[in-house]
C-alpha cells in the first residue's frame, strides 16, 4: 500500500510538472526562435537600405556594417552588388529565394529545417536595384540555449519528483501507520493472544475501525476466558465426588456376596472410572487453551527418551516394545516449543498407541530433520483408523468405533492437536506401513538445531 501511494504522489507531481513546465518550455523556445529571427531581419534591412542608397558613403557604410556584424554575432553577410555599389562583401549563391528577393522584392526566411531549426538561418532581403542582402546565422549557441533551457527543466523536474518521492513515501507511513498497527493486532490475535488491542489512533475512519476490533476482540476474550473458566472450574469440582463415589462403589463391591450386584457395581465403577478420565482431559483440555506462552528451544531427543523411559514399563508388562528411530535421534535436533507441552503431547499420543497395540507389537517412535522443521512420528500396529474416522479424530470427546480409544475420554488428540499448534506446529493421521496408524507431529526447527 505504501508503494502504491508513493506512486500515486509521483504520478500528481509529474502530471503537474508536465502540464506546467512543458508548455513553458516550449513557449521558451519558440520566443528564442522569433526574437532571433527579428534580430537578423532587422540587421539584414538596414544593411538593404544602405545596399541601395547609390553613393559611395552608402556602399563604404555597408561595409563596414557587414564586417562588424560578422565579428560580433555569427552571422555572416553576402549582397549582390548594384551599378552603383559594389562593395567588398561575398556575393550570395542563388537560389528560389535570392530570385523572390530580387524578382518579387519579398523577403525570405529559411530555418534549415520544420522541427525548431536547422544548422543555420538564411534571411534574404530585396533592395533597391534588383539587389538583395543575405545574412546567414549559425544556429549553434541557439541550440545550446535550447538545451539549457530544457536541460534546466528536466533536471529541476527531477528533483521535483525526487522529493515528492521522499515527501510520498513519509506521508504514506504516516497514514498506513494506523493499519499496520491494525495488522499487528490480528496477527497477534490469530497466534491465540486474545489480549491484543490496536492504538485508536489515525483518521476518523481507522479510530471507527480500531474501536469496533478493540470491543469485538474485548468481548470475544471475555467469552472464551469464561468458557475456560467454567471448565476448570467444573471439571475441577467434579474430581472430588467422583472420588468419593468410586470409593463408595468399591466398598460397596467388597461387602457384597451376590454376583450380579457385584457385576452391576464393577460396571458403575468402570463408568466412574471413565467419567474421571474424562474430567482430567477436560482440566488439561483448559489448560492448553489458556494464554499462550512463549516458546523456546527445546532438546526433543531428550524429552523422547525421558518419556520412552517412563512409559516403557507399562508396554513391558504386556509385552510391546518401543523403538526409537530416525536420523534425528543422534542428532538430537532442538524444537521451538513451550515448556511442558512436548510432554503431555508425548503422554497422549504413546498412551493412545499403547492401548490399541496388541500384546507383543511393537510402537515405533521416530526422529527426523527435514529443513527447517523436525518430524515425530508415532507408528503402532493397531487396528488403524478410517479415513473418515481419521477427519474426525481431533474432535473433542469423540471415540473411535474399534479399540482405538475404548476406554478413553476423546480428548487426547484434541489436547495434541492442541498444544502443537500453539506452537507453530501441524499434526496429522495417516496408515502405518504394514498396518496401523501413525501420528506424525511436525515442529519448528530452533536456528541452533541445524535443522
Amino acid at each position: 500500500m505504501n508503494r502504491r501511494l508513493i506512486r500515486s504522489y509521483i504520478l500528481l507531481v509529474a502530471v503537474a510538472i508536465l502540464l506546467f513546465t512543458v508548455p513553458v518550455a516550449f513557449t521558451l523556445t519558440k520566443q528564442l526562435r522569433d526574437d532571433t529571427e527579428l534580430s537578423v531581419l532587422r540587421e539584414a534591412r538596414t544593411m538593404a537600405l544602405l545596399l541601395g542608397g547609390n553613393d559611395r558613403i552608402s556602399c563604404e557604410a555597408l561595409e563596414k556594417v557587414a564586417k562588424a556584424y560578422s565579428d560580433e554575432t555569427p552571422g555572416t553577410v553576402q549582397v549582390t552588388p548594384t551599378g552603383s555599389c559594389s562593395p567588398n562583401i561575398p556575393r550570395p549563391t542563388a537560389n528560389a529565394a535570392l530570385t523572390r528577393a530580387v524578382e518579387q522584392n519579398r523577403s525570405t526566411t529559411d530555418w534549415g529545417s520544420d522541427f525548431i531549426w536547422g544548422k543555420r538561418l538564411e534571411v534574404t532581403v530585396p533592395a533597391q536595384g534588383r539587389a538583395a542582402v543575405r545574412v546567414v546565422y549559425s544556429t549553434s549557441h541557439l541550440t545550446h540555449r535550447l538545451w539549457t533551457i530544457w536541460g534546466f527543466r528536466a533536471g529541476l523536474a527531477v528533483a521535483v519528483l525526487a522529493v515528492a518521492a521522499l515527501i510520498g513515501a513519509v506521508a504514506a507511513r504516516r497514514i498506513t501507520a494506523p493499519l499496520r498497527e491494525l495488522n499487528d493486532m490480528a496477527s497477534k490475535f490469530s497466534d491465540g493472544d486474545l489480549t491484543a488491542r490496536s492504538p485508536v489512533t489515525g483518521p476518523p475512519e481507522t479510530q471507527t475501525l480500531a474501536r469496533t476490533l478493540n470491543q469485538g476482540a474485548e468481548r470475544l476474550d471475555t467469552l472464551v476466558a469464561s468458557q475456560r473458566i467454567f471448565v476448570a472450574d467444573a471439571s475441577h469440582q467434579l474430581r472430588t465426588p467422583l472420588t468419593a463415589l468410586r470409593l463408595s462403589l468399591d466398598n460397596i463391591a467388597d461387602g457384597v456376596d451376590d454376583e450380579f450386584v457385584r457385576e452391576d457395581v464393577e460396571q458403575a465403577t468402570a463408568e466412574v472410572v471413565r467419567m474421571s478420565r474424562l474430567v482430567n482431559g477436560l482440566l488439561v483440555l483448559a489448560r492448553a487453551e489458556a494464554k499462550v506462552t512463549a516458546t523456546e528451544p527445546l532438546p526433543l531427543g531428550e524429552i523422547v527418551a525421558e518419556r520412552l523411559s517412563v512409559w516403557r514399563p507399562a508396554a513391558d508388562e504386556r509385552g510391546v516394545t518401543i523403538a526409537l528411530r530416525g536420523s534425528g535421534v543422534d542428532g538430537r535436533p532442538s524444537v521451538l516449543a513451550s515448556p511442558g507441552h512436548l510432554d503431555q503431547v508425548l503422554d497422549n499420543v504413546l498412551s493412545n498407541a499403547l492401548e490399541v497395540s496388541p500384546d507383543g507389537a511393537t510402537i515405533t517412535v521416530r526422529v527426523e530433520e527435514k529443513g527447517e522443521e523436525v518430524v515425530l512420528s508415532v507408528l503402532d500396529q493397531g487396528p488403524g483408523m478410517t479415513d473418515a474416522e481419521k477427519s474426525r479424530a481431533f474432535d473433542r470427546f469423540w471415540r473411535g468405533q474399534g479399540l482405538t480409544g475404548r476406554s478413553g475420554s476423546g480428548l487426547g488428540l484434541a489436547v495434541v492437536k492442541q498444544l502443537v499448534t500453539d506452537d507453530g506446529g501441524t499434526v496429522a493421521l495417516r496408515d502405518a506401513p504394514g498396518g496401523g496408524l501413525e501420528v506424525r507431529i511436525s515442529l519448528r526447527a530452533s536456528p541452533r538445531s541445524g535443522g
